[in-house]
């Protein structure tokens, strides 16, 4: 049904995704998951037409994207994540004028309107309410109801509930599996539970590339090397921890001493507990519970986009390079900086990865402390005969007389 095959998008240098290849096939809702800056929304702009890919290709029922743009975009019906919706028209107004420009024509026009509209639930007053007077989720109904004029083969939705209330998000959540019986839907949020209700299928994407894509039971089964149980015991931690580790199915025991709760990583080829059970009896230790985890869509998904990335020496050296041209403190004249000295400058350590990352914030940074430290020193007695320094951080300043900088 949807073919893709090495797409990716390139801004300047950077890819914000690179090499995708997959298949969508007809009659699964898929979840389209991935952490924030991953390039969801940008596959589903080029999948949908709205942004041409620098690589590779999308096939739309054998139509390619690029080459026969109608003709793809005929069977699809998208909701982007803030929909584009007239606020002067009401919503059977507005929805009257997408199906004409769908090419649904003559009385098929009311009659497909009154039915997205009874779909999605936007009764009258709403239904000839102006959509700028509407609230945030009943412009979100209007762009799902957009989305199914005409009743598209697929529907490519981007966080469809994002400000509904728990009813109308049950409402849509079901209206979705509704959809999927007769649509192909491809689903994007964040809500890893409403994918896990809705969806039958996972795509993940982590960095612009494709992490996972099975089912939800397949990738439950295979992202976890391991199964999780948990043993509540308030006997000696000493002794119960030396007799979960001689357990051989037991990979690693996690301790927390406060509660007595020990999380144990097991094999999941073997099933342990009942010899841990045993253990703990002919030990005499006390064993209050023991409860096995139920893998779920969160534990794949950490799984699949935890990557611990080592910086490159080359992109050091640049980035490095760009902090001395754009921070005033690497001057050559001697003033403060946070590296010569060896400090971290009262960051944090995320502070500090972002500052690696971004050379351009180091310069918003110096900047923003620079201003605090003069409106700082207005404050103080300008009896003072030290020269001011604009890079030394007088909040921080020792209190005590006879301390030096």
């Amino acid at each position: 049904m949807v073919e893709v095959k090495g797409l990716s998008k390139k801004y300047g240098d950077r890819y914000a995704v690179s090499g995708l290849d997959f298949t969508i096939e007809k009659g699964h809702v898929y979840g389209f998951l991935g952490p924030n800056g991953a390039g969801k929304t940008t596959t589903m702009n080029m999948i949908t037409g709205c942004l041409a890919p620098t690589e590779g290709s999308i096939s739309i029922f054998g139509n390619d994207i690029v080459d026969a743009p109608l003709k793809a975009k005929s069977y699809i019906g998208y909701l982007p994540e803030i929909p584009p919706l007239y606020s002067d028209m009401s919503p059977r107004e507005f929805l009257s004028f997408v199906a004409s420009a769908k090419g649904i024509k003559g009385s098929e026009v009311k009659n497909e309107v009154n039915r997205v509209l009874s779909e999605t639930q936007i009764a009258s007053p709403y239904s000839e309410r102006l959509i700028k007077y509407l609230s945030k989720g009943y412009k979100q109904r209007v762009g799902i109801a957009s989305a199914m004029l005409g009743s598209p083969e697929l529907l490519i939705f981007d966080e469809p509930t994002v400000g509904l209330d728990p009813k109308q998000i049950i409402d849509i959540r079901n209206l979705i599996k509704e959809l999927g019986k007769t649509s192909t839907v491809i689903l994007s949020s964040h809500i890893l539970s409403e994918i896990e209700e809705v969806c039958d299928r996972i795509i993940i994407i982590n960095n612009g590339e494709i992490v996972a894509c099975d089912t939800l039971d397949n990738l439950k089964q295979s992202y976890l090397g391991y199964d999780i149980l948990t043993v509540e015991s308030p006997s000696d931690s000493e002794k119960v921890l030396s007799l979960l580790s001689s357990v051989e199915a037991v990979l690693c025991v996690d301790h927390d001493d406060e509660s007595g709760v020990y999380t144990l990583k097991v094999d999941k080829e073997k099933d342990c507990r009942e010899e841990i059970f045993i253990r703990f009896y002919e030990s005499g230790l006390t064993l209050l519970g023991m409860t096995r985890k139920v893998v779920t869509l969160e534990d794949v998904f950490l799984s699949a986009t935890d990557s611990d990335e080592e910086y490159d020496d080359e992109d050091e050296d640049e980035d490095c390079e760009e902090d001395e041209e754009t921070d005033d403190s690497h001057s050559d004249d001697g003033s403060h900086s946070d590296e010569e000295d060896g400090t971290d400058g009262g960051f944090t350590d995320e502070e500090l990865m972002a500052r690696r990352e971004n050379p351009g914030l180091l310069s918003i940074e110096s900047l923003s402390r620079r201003v605090a430290n003069a409106k700082k020193k207005k404050e103080k007695d300008n009896s003072s005969d030290d020269e001011y320094d604009p890079d030394y951080d007088y909040e921080n300043e020792p209190s005590q007389k006879g301390d030096t900088k």
